[in-house]
């Protein structure tokens, strides 16, 4: 097997672990998918176990993003491979095997794949993320803002015309897992965060 299609499988295998869903049974002892909005991912961890969990989901998912992608850039000397890494890692959360291909919305997975790909841009998505969930307090809200702008900061960006296409790509992805969102958005019955909450709970 070549390294290139080792680490692509790598990338998909380690997108497909349900950190979330892993943290809610072996450590909540209930199913985050039975919860809240029902997402394996790191805000409804937060809703359903306390900021400390979502965290550690959040992390676990960025890792899950930026640990094939740095191996990708060190080791493959082919910005078109590294580039089906980044999509490859974010699928992989979104579509996982684990899961019978029903798993997350990319953001976090997404964010560490672009972390290592573009610290640069990674750094601008989440100053923008975090201005517009302070603001309006709609997490999906942010992540849609960042989606959208991904292609744009990578563009004004020097970098490889590969890495501009798998970003684009995570960004579709990210708002097609989001059209529910979308959707409850438009309609103006999407759920908001709870910042203050989330800052004073020490859970």
């Amino acid at each position: 097997m070549s390294l290139q299609i080792f680490l692509t499988a790598l990338a998909y295998l380690l997108g497909s672990i349900p950190t979330g869903l892993l943290i809610s049974k072996y450590i909540g002892g209930f199913d985050i998918r039975e919860t809240g909005s029902g997402n394996i991912g790191a805000t409804n961890i937060t809703r359903a176990m306390g900021k400390r969990y979502g965290i550690i989901t959040l992390i676990a998912d960025m890792l899950k993003g930026f640990i094939p992608v740095i191996l990708a850039i060190l080791l493959l000397d082919s910005p078109s491979w590294v580039g089906i890494v980044v999509v490859v890692s974010v699928l992989g959360h979104t579509y996982p095997v684990f899961l019978r291909f029903h798993g997350g919305k990319g953001v976090a997975t997404g964010f560490g794949a672009i972390l290592a790909l573009k610290p640069s841009v990674a750094l601008l998505l989440v100053v923008l993320f975090f201005a517009v969930v302070v603001k309006w307090r709609y997490v999906s809200l942010g992540s849609l803002t960042a989606a959208a702008s991904l292609p744009l900061f990578l563009a004004l960006s020097p970098v490889p015309r590969a890495y501009f296409i798998s970003g684009t790509v995570v960004s579709i992805i990210i708002f097609w897992r989001h059209r529910e969102n979308i959707k409850r958005l438009w309609e103006g019955v999407e759920n908001r965060i709870d910042l203050d909450a989330i800052f004073s709970s020490n859970a």
